[in-house]
């Protein structure tokens, strides 16, 4: 079982699933902190992916799962933080190979585009998937010197 606790956050859009994200981690006595939204009422998805983002680079989380209607809004608003890697995913190899190649920190998912049974699989992809390191630590270290050179 994995011992990083998770962020999660989610807008109007992407409530639903990551409700039902909260179940399957709670299954699995994952540890995670909502940092909302609470209900299905129209809010913007920045602010809660900045709170979950925030938590990851203050170290209060390892990693996190955002949900919005796409997963796109919620990706691009967290790799807007130096130090976040998140992928919107849709599909199990890309969830997977995201944390095994890339490192990704954070994970994406679209409340419309993805179901509850394909959320799962794809939560389980990315929680029980570690960073392989090796030829991808140097690729890494590449993405990082650009993000730094261009102050993002």
């Amino acid at each position: 079982m994995p011992t990083t606790i998770y962020a999660l956050a989610a807008d109007h859009g992407g409530f639903a699933l990551k409700e039902e994200i909260r179940k399957y981690l709670d299954s699995r006595g994952v540890r995670y902190i909502d940092f909302g939204t609470d209900s299905a009422a129209p809010v913007d998805y920045p602010p809660y992916a900045h709170l979950a983002c925030a938590a990851v680079l203050d170290g209060r989380c390892g990693a996190g799962i955002l949900c919005c209607g796409t997963g796109n809004g919620m990706a691009m608003t967290a790799n807007k933080h130096r130090g976040i890697r998140c992928v919107c995913c849709s599909d199990v190899y890309t969830a997977r190979y995201a944390r095994l190649h890339n490192d990704a920190n954070m994970l994406a998912l679209g409340g419309r585009v993805v179901g509850p049974g394909l959320a799962q699989e794809l939560v389980a992809a990315f929680v029980d998937t570690q960073f392989e390191g090796g030829r991808h630590a140097k690729r890494l270290e590449m993405v990082e010197k650009i993000e730094r050179e261009n102050g993002g």
